[in-house]
């Protein structure tokens, strides 16, 4: 076999459109672009934002505008008032909390914020801690651990 043997599959290959070329081929006079207008113009077509004049959504809606960090880190936030709910003595981690439903999932890290009081020693496990709901924690005499990797 030569390589002035091999052709592509029939089918596989399409012959380009050409327009412009008179009614008889299927695409003349207006070349597939409709009638008049902007877009039926030679030249620069509208950018994909273009929405006809009108204020564009970026400007419409407020949320749409600005910086978004895509490697920002989401937490799960549990309240130290809401961690009175459990018994004395309790180990309290993030699939415990999950289980009870104070948080969604177990897939976010955990954070322990200080909002509230806490009467009674727990000892809390999480990724990360307020500075005053560790204080709270341990004035209840809890103890608090800081797990280091994401659940």
């Amino acid at each position: 076999m030569k390589q002035n043997d091999l052709f592509p599959s029939i089918g596989s290959r399409h012959s380009r459109k050409r327009v412009g070329r008179g009614d008889s081929s299927g695409h003349g006079s207006y070349s597939g672009k409709g009638q008049k207008g902007q877009k039926a113009r030679s030249g620069k077509n509208v950018r994909p934002t273009f929405e006809g004049g009108q204020t564009t959504i970026a400007k419409r809606l407020p949320e749409k505008r600005g910086f978004v960090n895509r490697f920002r880190i989401e937490y799960n936030i549990v309240n130290i008032g809401q961690l009175g709910a459990f018994p004395a003595g309790t180990e309290v981690n993030s699939e415990l909390l999950a289980g009870s439903r104070m948080i969604g999932s177990i897939r976010k890290p955990l954070k322990v914020l200080g909002n509230g009081d806490l009467e009674i020693a727990l000892k809390v496990k999480a990724n990360k801690f307020s500075a005053s709901a560790k204080q709270k924690i341990e004035a209840a005499g809890g103890s608090v651990e800081e797990i280091t990797s994401a659940v």
